[in-house]
């Protein structure tokens, strides 16, 4: 696998962000702090940009930029992500 491949592949499923996500805003469509899933600074880079780079996913991601910590997703700056509940036709 090249190192481009290794970097694409998710550390965590999909389906495990998604609860991640719905423990911390108890409903979907609600931003929640990206600093809140407890990840380092790269691994919440690599994971939220390796999933806004798959058109089937990113589609029911809505990044934002607020009062916290902020992470390069794909070169923007971001502090938050709310999840559409639509997410769940493709888990």
């Amino acid at each position: 696998m090249s190192s481009e491949a290794t970097r694409r592949v998710p550390m965590i499923a999909l389906r495990e962000l998604v609860d991640r996500y719905l423990s911390l805003a108890l409903t979907f469509g609600v931003p929640v702090s990206l600093f809140s899933f407890a990840l380092s600074a790269a691994e919440t880079e690599r994971l939220f940009s390796s999933f806004d780079e798959d058109y089937h996913i990113s589609r029911f991601f809505h990044f934002s930029k607020d009062i916290g910590t902020p992470f390069s997703i794909n070169g923007f700056p971001v502090t938050h992500v709310a999840i559409d509940a639509e997410i769940l036709s493709i888990l």
